[in-house]
């Protein structure tokens, strides 16, 4: 394997709090290794367009508390073409860049597996997503923040929701996993939560209706996934408002307010570990693998695992929602 003297840092996708505290670790710590890092700004889109720039530690300062990426991000339809992904390689040669460190999530990671097998190039992720979708790791960077913010936003909720006898179906993020839905309803005290996962012969509304919603309560919260598969938030409360037209029914949709805000202390810790432990990856002839977190322990997952095993939701947690639903 080839010496590493250069390595390209950039985010992909979806922005997720914490991406800044990596950006952060893997700068500090290839600098400490001796290193030159070039950030790539807008993702697979400036390594293509080749806006790229050389960090300093300094670029890097006053940035581990703030939200969004200083990177920039994008979804580029160019690179998913064998041309697009000619003109990235070119300019990995140009600036002389030895090893990638890609922060996103599923499509992010199938980018960086693509291009290190046609190029033959080192490439590690980090898992930046708030959907905490990725397989092998407890925890994506993001997904700890997002939750907080979904449980604040619903305890506001649940003051109006009480205040005017009112079921209110909030639709969270999630894409087709639902563990932002389902743990945002046990910390939030949900009544229900409809996920993509809770696949029974049970409808999942009629199961709420039976099972988290008694008459005795005059106002109710309802968290559904975002997947587009079962309708959202909308499907829900228009079934709610045919079925039961005695019940005052609203819609609230998070939407991107999700994505935003000052990352926890548990996002910035993590994102630290994980920017650091992808310098020592590479340091130990590791490639292509996804930097994840096992019971509180630095795991590598290969590329093939982090994306193509879906990742299960923990059956327990129906569970305990659905006891304390009562």
């Amino acid at each position: 394997m080839k010496e590493i003297k250069t390595i390209g840092v950039l985010t992909s996708g979806g922005d997720a709090p914490g991406m800044n505290a990596a950006i952060r670790a893997v700068t500090r710590s290839a600098i400490f290794e001796g290193w030159k890092v070039y950030g790539i700004y807008r993702g697979y889109e400036g390594l293509i367009n080749g806006d790229i720039k050389e960090f300093t530690s300094e670029s890097v300062s006053n940035t581990i508390q703030r939200g969004g990426t200083i990177l920039k991000t994008a979804r580029s339809q160019e690179f998913m073409t064998e041309d697009g992904r000619v003109k990235a390689y070119e300019n990995i040669k140009k600036f002389g860049i030895d090893a990638l460190i890609i922060i996103g999530g599923n499509g992010s990671l199938s980018g960086a597996q693509i291009l290190a097998k046609e190029y033959d190039i080192p490439c590690i992720g980090l898992p930046g997503t708030i959907d905490n979708d990725l397989y092998g790791t407890d925890s994506t960077i993001g997904y700890d923040t997002a939750l907080n913010t979904i449980v604040e936003c619903v305890d506001k909720i649940r003051d109006t929701a009480t205040s005017h006898d009112r079921i209110f179906f909030i639709e969270v993020m999630g894409r087709d996993a639902g563990f932002l839905t389902q743990n945002s309803a046990i910390a939030a005290g949900a009544e229900a939560a409809i996920i993509p996962e809770d696949k029974t012969d049970i409808d999942q509304l009629e199961q709420f209706i039976s099972r988290g919603f008694r008459k005795s309560k005059n106002s109710s919260i309802v968290l559904v996934s975002e997947s587009p598969k079962d309708g959202g938030a909308m499907h829900y409360a228009e079934r709610m408002r045919n079925e039961h037209p005695e019940y005052d029914v609203r819609v609230t949709i998070l939407g991107h307010l999700q994505r935003g805000g000052t990352p926890t202390a548990y996002d910035r810790i993590l994102a630290s570990r994980m920017g650091v432990a992808a310098i020592e990856a590479l340091n130990e002839g590791q490639r292509n693998v996804m930097i994840g977190i096992k019971n509180d322990q630095i795991v590598y997952v290969p590329f093939s695992r982090a994306i193509k095993i879906d990742k299960p939701i923990d059956r327990e947690l129906i569970h305990v929602l659905g006891v304390l639903s009562i």
